[in-house]
């Protein structure tokens, strides 16, 4: 561990419990009040006011933790369904503005619904619907993602037959002028429907983007539980990024956020021939595997049970405890030799050092085993360092890629603003 004494960084904090885990009011009120309003993670194509409904039910209701998370989805859909409704109604007018608009600001509300993982039957089903609208509402832009059906030709038979990523290529690629692209790994939590906020940012600094999920989230058809899954996984897109006559193969990097940043360390590491760099923010290696760390967790910064949805997406499902007890031998990137391989991408390793999510101890650790890494700790700042440290990255990427950009410019297209 970082601190000395064998303790965490953040040790004396493991003990307090955050406010946000009180009630859902309190959790709106300290946690999500001010990024609703801001049209930022988790409220990616949201606004504030089209959660109000859903805080007031909620609020009436007495929801807290332990969530029913049927019951929890449920009180989104209403406005869900009234937000897709109007934005139908746009559409069949061919008013295309507004009806990306509002598909989007409805996939908002089904994201929120079926977060942080879709654990329930009805969770389930707010996954799909929001598949629908985030895709409907990104199709209907002047810039329109698409989404691609990559063959995962490395499976296993138990495993999916494609990869579903939503892939954007500027208009200046091609063959003979072929861009940058960078791939971005989703996290635990935020998938391909909601990280594709940044393609419109990189798009207009000529540079392909390609969001994909992590195994255990989304549509990631890798086996969750498997070690080995993510290379056969990561071997499959790579064969699909180096058909792309428009990417330019000597440019290619990943982008990997919170969880994410766990397969980037691996994948550097596996796949180091394939990638110009990889910046893994936020995410862990080691100690976010350890019985101390996940027996507080889910106390602290995450906003509900961290832990449980850990297990779940590892692939044990509600078995908290076994995940807890083999976990770390089963996954940890010092423990199955990762760390210490010889060869390794230029791997930029950025977090803040107050990350209650994943302890910044498993950067240190990384950086005392093999190949040598690059780093950026924000210093007195929680999980990813934000926003400080989307600035870094987006510095590090341009030399990277040897292009001129602003990064000020940049950020300014990721907050949501409705215009209706």
């Amino acid at each position: 561990m970082a601190a000395s004494g064998g303790k965490y960084f953040i040790q004396e904090n493991l003990g307090k419990k955050a406010p946000h885990h009180e009630n859902y009011q309190q959790l709106w009120e300290t946690k999500w009040k001010q990024p609703a309003e801001m049209g930022v993670y988790p409220f990616m194509f949201g606004t504030a006011k089209d959660f109000l409904p859903v805080l007031d039910e909620m609020i009436k209701r007495d929801m807290k933790e332990p969530y029913n998370w049927d019951e929890y989805a449920k009180i989104y859909f209403p406005q869900a369904e009234k937000l897709a409704n109007i934005a139908k109604e746009a559409e069949s007018k061919g008013e295309q503005e507004k009806a990306s608009e509002y598909y989007l600001r409805s996939s908002a509300v089904y994201r929120i619904s079926r977060f942080p993982a879709p654990r329930s039957e009805v969770q389930r089903e707010a996954w799909k619907l929001g598949k629908e609208c985030t895709l409907k509402g990104l199709s209907l832009r002047p810039h329109p993602v698409k989404e691609v059906l990559i063959p995962h030709t490395h499976r296993l038979p138990h495993e999916g037959e494609h990869i579903p990523v939503y892939h954007m290529l500027p208009s200046t690629a091609s063959e003979e002028n072929p861009a940058p692209c960078v791939i971005i790994f989703t996290g635990l939590d935020g998938y391909r429907t909601e990280l594709a906020v940044w393609m419109e940012g990189w798009r207009q600094n000529g540079v392909a983007t390609t969001v994909l999920e992590i195994p255990g989230t989304g549509d990631c058809p890798a086996d969750p539980s498997d070690p080995t899954s993510p290379d056969r996984f990561y071997t499959s897109l790579f064969d699909w990024v180096g058909q792309q006559a428009g990417i330019d193969q000597k440019k290619v990097g990943i982008w990997a956020f919170s969880t994410g940043g766990f397969y980037a360390i691996r994948v550097a590491h596996t796949h180091a021939d394939k990638l110009a760099g990889v910046v893994a923010l936020g995410g862990g290696c080691h100690h976010m595997f350890d019985r101390e760390w996940l027996d507080n967790v889910n106390h602290l910064e995450y906003p509900f049970d961290l832990a449980n949805t850990l297990a779940y997406k590892w692939g044990y499902g509600d078995d908290v405890e076994r995940f807890k007890k083999e976990a770390s031998n089963k996954f940890s990137l010092l423990n199955d030799g990762t760390l210490d391989r010889p060869n390794c991408a230029r791997l930029f390793l950025v977090n803040g050092t107050e990350d209650e999510i994943f302890p910044i101890d498993d950067y240190y650790l990384a950086l005392q085993h093999g190949a040598p890494k690059e780093a950026r700790f924000v210093k007195g700042v929680k999980h990813m360092g934000e926003p400080m440290s989307f600035f870094i990255i987006f510095q590090w990427f341009y030399k990277l890629f040897g292009i001129d950009a602003n990064p000020v410019k940049q950020m300014q297209t990721l907050p949501f603003k409705p215009k209706y």
